[in-house]
């Protein structure tokens, strides 16, 4: 029998700490409690537009951005929607897949993932760039190691902050001598709306990585412009 790589080893990093509890509850900065810090009520009430999919297309017009989905890839974002520990403190916005997560195979379930924090649960976070401190912290705890050190990104018109990781998953199949599967992971982030946004794209190699990174795109910059909001 082939030796499958498990279905879970195509969810981002990011989503399996979300899955257990949010990513702010797990890994406090030094010196700050982890409790949450209440914004003013009227704030509260304010709800981040999920944005939906269509002709291909993922829209959200509250963030002014738009993800052309790759042809033939299966969304399951509603499924992780309902799978989220506390929906008030973290929502995924889009979770598409190569293939669909259930289903074994002994290459990378390549992914993309967007997600919206509560910023508050993160007492003090000023910049995306501090996001970076605990989600480091839990990537190396998954196993993958940095490539690249939070580095400003720019997208367009739009600066993100940007960090790489990889992960070797041991060789493919049964064969001796097959080359390993290695997990290669970019995450973006960006504060809008009281919200840390999140980016996860996940693939085989870096240049995959790549093409996946580069279907984002944000009003004013080059590619689909999202639609008005009504």
């Amino acid at each position: 029998m082939r030796s499958s790589l498990p279905w879970y080893f195509g969810l981002p990093v990011v989503w399996l700490c979300l899955a257990a509890a949010p990513l702010a509850q797990q890994t406090a900065s030094p010196g700050q409690s982890s409790s949450k810090t209440h914004r003013p009520a009227s704030a509260r009430s304010k709800s981040l537009a999920p944005g939906g999919i269509e002709n291909g297309v993922y829209r959200n017009g509250s963030l002014g951005l738009t993800y052309k989905l790759p042809f033939g890839w299966v969304d399951r974002t509603a499924d992780l929607r309902e799978g989220a520990n506390d929906p008030s403190k973290a929502q995924v916005l889009l979770a598409v897949f190569e293939r669909p997560p259930e289903a074994t195979g002994e290459t990378v379930n390549s992914a993309v993932v967007i997600l919206a924090e509560d910023a508050d649960s993160y007492p003090g976070l000023k910049s995306a760039a501090q996001y970076f401190g605990p989600l480091t912290e839990l990537s190396k705890a998954k196993g993958f190691t940095v490539v690249h050190e939070p580095y400003e990104f720019a997208l367009g018109a739009k600066t993100l902050v940007r960090g790489d990781f990889q992960r070797e998953l041991g060789p493919a199949g049964t064969k001796t001598g097959a080359a390993p599967v290695s997990m290669h992971q970019s995450i973006l982030a960006m504060l809008a709306r009281g919200y840390v946004i999140s980016f996860t794209f996940l693939g085989a190699d870096e240049d995959e990585v790549e093409e996946l990174v580069g279907n984002l795109s944000f009003a004013g910059a080059k590619g689909i412009p999202p639609k008005p909001v009504k």
